[in-house]
């Protein structure tokens, strides 16, 4: 059978360009992997154009515009997940104008197309309070409730992503004064996070009593499952879930429905907020590549802080007072509170 030259240029653009020339780590490559293949899908199943016979010239931006909307209301993606998919078709096409520039007007046409304004995320996190609830769940009398307290209380002190959670091994960890975790996160850029004194002696007797300081286990996972091998995401998503559930039954106003990992990131972060950490050092505490990523604290701490004016307020209700969220001149105080 012939090649045909999307196959040429996408097989190089997957095994060399991404990982060779641009270094992008093995999630970004696979999550370009999964926004082809549904590309492809798209094309058989749609455009009735099988993967071995399509070609450079049946993509459009017509039809790329096609694939987009059939993403949102085929398969149910929300924005977000659709900007993600056009973000890995744009990466291709990039790559095609220095590769097959005989079509260059087609694809700039495709990369001309704009991202869709997507609802801003609602990012839920666990107070202080919460927190110490929380981390109560898990039994200390079992080796596995051990290794989850030990694990969360890492996932909630380093606010490590959850890949990065399981990708440590015991050769991140550094004690010392401070103890400090190498991590290696999106980009395979890697980020030096302090452990707190607390924290540290907790995983270094998990870290004790697993063998995990024995030069032999350098390589082992730090948190793995039954088998010795590494947690994968989603197990860990389900440990997370696990300990929130319970601790919902608890006190269901202290832990919001659906916390993730991720969560525990955000509850980090907000706690350093709210002790008056500056957003440059959470940034670099959380390994963002720019501080617009990291501004969602400041606006959710300023959003409470508002809360707490209004609740506290002894103005008379008016319905021709403007709404604080409306009110520049407090909320440009609020934001430059401390500063």
């Amino acid at each position: 059978m012939k090649t045909t030259d999307f196959a040429k240029y996408i097989s190089d653009f997957m095994t060399k360009y991404l990982t060779e020339e641009r270094g992008c780590s093995s999630n970004t490559v696979a999550a370009y992997r999964d926004a082809i293949v549904l590309l492809i899908t798209f094309f058989k199943v749609q455009v009735g154009i099988p993967a071995e016979k399509l070609t450079l010239k049946d993509i459009t931006m017509e039809r790329i515009l096609s694939y987009l909307e059939w993403l949102e209301k085929k398969r149910n993606c929300g924005p977000s997940t659709r900007n993600a998919r056009l973000a890995a078709v744009h990466a291709f096409f990039r790559f095609l104008q220095y590769r097959a520039p005989e079509h260059m007007e087609e694809w700039q046409r495709i990369l001309a197309i704009k991202i869709k304004k997507a609802p801003r995320p609602q990012a839920d996190y666990l107070t202080r309070e919460a927190i110490k609830l929380f981390l109560s769940r898990p039994d200390r009398d079992t080796k596995k409730g051990k290794r989850d307290l030990v694990m969360l209380s890492t996932m909630i002190e380093s606010g490590a992503r959850v890949q990065e959670i399981a990708d440590l091994t015991p050769s991140m960890v550094h004690f010392g004064d401070p103890t400090v975790l190498c991590i290696t996160g999106k980009g395979n850029r890697t980020r030096t996070v302090p452990f707190s004194d607390r924290a540290s002696e907790l995983l270094r007797k998990y870290m004790e009593g697993h063998r995990l300081l024995e030069p032999y286990a350098n390589v082992y996972p730090l948190f793995g499952n039954g088998r010795h091998g590494k947690l994968s995401r989603m197990g860990i998503s389900a440990i997370v879930k696990k300990y929130a559930d319970s601790a919902r039954k608890i006190d269901a106003k202290l832990i919001p429905v659906g916390i993730t990992p991720h969560s525990l990131r955000h509850s980090k972060a907000m706690l350093m907020m709210k002790s008056g950490v500056n957003l440059i050092c959470i940034r670099d505490f959380l390994g963002h590549r720019s501080v617009s990523s990291t501004e969602i604290y400041a606006r959710m701490d300023n959003r409470q802080k508002l809360d707490a004016i209004n609740k506290t307020s002894l103005v008379p209700a008016n319905d021709e007072l403007p709404s604080w969220e409306r009110d520049k001149g407090l909320l440009h105080w609020l934001e430059h509170l401390g500063r």
